[in-house]
């Protein structure tokens, strides 16, 4: 390139010096000077471009070099790490057969030391569970239900469905009415004389809850309504009806809440009840065959405490109450009267069905929308076809724990 740069130059010069007119002054020369050093320029830029050139293929050729050697290194690791991962998956298979046939050897001499172990073990934890239940439901409370005395109707409403009651343990005469299986509407009487007479002073305080109850399982135990949220299908709200606030609320663990607890009773999935031993919950559990339930609530922190599986079943039933720690299931046939006590569970084992009389309620036309035991005066309070109902017990002491 460069030879040919420098015969373009010569031809140039010579073409300019025989076709330009003879120099008239000292210009001439000069400017034929000034053009030849112009492509010296050029041709010393050529050059210095060409040698730039080589120098980048040469590094390039490096470069390219050196990469073909690093691809040829990790090719090598990488099979030598493959080779090493094989060995050690062989190694491994090797050792989990050498376990196993260990095991079964050993299987052979332990398997009756094992389940002697094992039996141990559950006797234990079964004599540990049934000390708690024992701890849990003491025998300060050792009456068991004989029959129903008498029916009293206190009130008549439209309502179907509702429940109404007093506090559970305060020593307090208000009367508490919740009207329909979806409010949050509460009415606090003063007693039970102005909950029967409506003209009687003082009128009635409304209560407006900040969160509506779903159902007629509602329980009033130590100055606080639970209840079951309607917005929910497992959440149990412990309302303060002084402050009117939501004081804490809970989930009952399982698949509580999927399924009515009572057949007759189309609107409740929870049924909260209280008797001498505290607060239950009554529902259907996942696994129970529409069998009903039974957990204890502590109050004060709103923590299971423990549930037992009844074999009573939800098919019929209307509604149910506890009484010293036993199960009382109400049935009906097909929602209507008679109204009978069929199935009794007590977690304690100390009563069943053979022990009780035949527990009939006094005729109604319709099933119950509630029933619920009060331990403080002993009574049953109840909803049946719009009826305020008092039911008046006859109970006798159970047998004595073994």
């Amino acid at each position: 390139m460069m030879v040919a740069l420098r015969g373009a130059s010569a031809l140039l010069v010579l073409f300019l010096e025989a076709f330009l007119p003879p120099p008239q002054c000292a210009q001439d020369p000069a400017m034929v000077h000034y053009i030849y050093q112009r492509f010296q320029v050029l041709e010393q830029g050529l050059e210095k471009c060409t040698q730039a050139t080589r120098a980048y293929i040469q590094e390039f050729q490096e470069f390219s070099k050196n990469i073909s050697v690093m691809l040829g290194r990790c090719q090598t690791h990488t099979n030598e790490y493959k080779s090493a991962v094989s060995n050690l998956a062989l190694r491994v298979e090797r050792a989990q057969r050498e376990i196993d046939y260990i095991q079964y050897l050993r299987e052979a001499d332990e398997c009756i030391e094992s389940e002697d172990k094992t039996l141990a073990e559950k006797l234990l934890q079964e004599a540990e569970e049934e000390r708690k239940i024992r701890t849990l439901l003491n025998a300060s409370c050792d009456n068991m239900l004989m029959g129903i005395k008498s029916l009293k109707i206190v009130k008549k409403m439209m309502d179907t469905h509702g429940s109404w009651m007093k506090d559970a343990v305060n020593n307090s005469p208000k009367v508490y009415l919740l009207i329909g299986s979806r409010n949050n509407t509460v009415w606090e009487f003063a007693n039970i004389r102005a909950f029967t007479e409506d003209n009687t002073k003082p009128a009635p305080r409304k209560l407006i809850l900040t969160l509506s109850w779903q159902g007629t399982g509602q329980v009033i135990y130590k100055g606080f309504l639970f209840f079951h949220n309607q917005a929910t299908s497992n959440e149990i709200i412990k309302y303060n009806l002084q402050k009117r606030t939501v004081e804490d609320r809970m989930l009952l663990p399982g698949g509580v809440g999927r399924a009515l607890v009572y057949q007759h009773s189309p609107s409740t999935y929870i049924d909260l009840a209280v008797d001498e031993h505290g607060l239950w919950a009554i529902h259907s559990g996942p696994g129970t065959h529409s069998h009903l339930v039974l957990t204890k609530i502590e109050p004060g922190t709103l923590g299971v405490e423990h549930s037992w599986d009844t074999p009573c079943r939800s098919q019929d039933a209307e509604a149910s109450f506890l009484l010293c720690g036993v199960l009382y299931v109400v049935y009906s046939s097909g929602g209507q009267g008679p109204h009978r006590i069929t199935c009794v569970y007590d977690p304690l084992g100390t009563i069943s069905e053979d022990d009780l009389p035949n527990l009939f309620f006094p005729k109604r036309p319709k099933s119950h929308s509630m029933i619920h035991y009060n331990p403080r005066d002993k009574q049953l309070y109840a909803w049946n076809e719009g009826n305020q109902i008092i039911y008046k017990l006859q109970t006798k002491r159970k047998l004595h724990l073994k």
